[in-house]
Parts: C-alpha cells; structure tokens; sequence
C-alpha cells in the first residue's frame, strides 16, 4: 500500500498528528542541526477534507531560508503521502527567540553559535545582552559587529579564548 493510500485512511486528527511529526523534522538550510520545531518556526497544522495546511513564521521579516524551508516542507509531506500540502507564511505575531526550545538553544551552542541571552525585550533590543562564548564558557566577550554570517545572528569575540563566534540575537 503507498504512503498516500494509507495516509486517505487517517483521521483529520491522525493526519494532522502525522503531519507534525514529519513537518518538525525539517531542518533550517542555515543552521543545520536545528528543525524548524526548535527554531519555533512551525507555528501551526491544520487538517480540512484532508487537505494538510502547514503555518511558519519567518524569524525576521524577508529571511531567505524560508523558501527552502517552504520546499523542504511539501517534498517531506509529499513523501509521507499528504497531497498538494499548502505552506502559508504567518507574519503575525512576529517570531521571538523565546518561541526557540531549550533543545534548540543547546544544539545551536553545541554547534558553535551563542544561543539568544535571556528573553526578548526590552533589554535585548538596545544590544544589553550578556552573551556567554560556546567555546569556552567565558562571559568576558565583545560586539564585534551587529551582523554575523546571517542576518539573525551577530559576531561577537571571546576576550578568554580569542575566539570569534556567531551571537544568535535576543529579539
């Protein structure tokens, strides 16, 4: 039996369900090691006639990873059977680090990248952020520059370790 033919069998709840489990493993094309799930980009499923309806919110108005994650969507649920999925694009509200999970925080770290300090606010929109180096653990860092290898993320320096790395941005 195909995937489609079975998936024709599940519930709108059961599809939906599915239809969760296979859209939170796409990945972000610009950090690799973290899902759209622990990015807290995948917003919302929704299931009609079963018809499979995905919801992401862009990290920052214009991101041009959401179009790859967009594509990655439809081939991973057209593997799983679901027909012509629609991937819509949620503008309100607007993503917040503090929709990233715990999980996610830790792989970006593990991968290299300070994860965002704290929660958005205030504080984080006037660059006040006390940022720990994922090398070394120090917080005796520095700004380098408000922008990193992408646009959600800022170059910082450890002043222990010398080491350059990429600040995930508080907002």
């Amino acid at each position: 039996m195909s995937a489609a033919a079975t998936i024709t069998k599940l519930s709108d709840a059961a599809l939906r369900e599915r239809a969760w489990k296979v859209a939170s493993e796409v990945t972000d094309p610009e950090i690799p090691v973290l899902t759209i799930a622990d990015l807290g980009v995948l917003r919302d499923i929704k299931v009609e006639d079963g018809r499979v309806e995905v919801f992401i919110t862009p990290t920052y108005s214009g991101c041009p990873a959401m179009n790859m994650i967009a594509l990655n969507l439809e081939t991973v649920l057209e593997t799983a059977g679901m027909v012509r999925p629609r991937i819509h694009q949620v503008l309100s509200p607007a993503w917040t680090t503090d929709w990233m999970t715990d999980a996610g925080k830790s792989k970006l770290k593990d991968y290299g990248i300070a994860p965002p300090a704290g929660r958005a606010g205030r504080r984080a929109l006037f660059g006040e952020d006390k940022v720990v180096c994922p090398q070394c653990g120090s917080d005796d860092t520095a700004r380098i520059s408000e922008f990193g290898s992408t646009s959600c993320k800022a170059l910082w320096r450890c002043k222990a370790c010398a080491e350059p790395f990429d600040y995930f941005k508080c907002i």
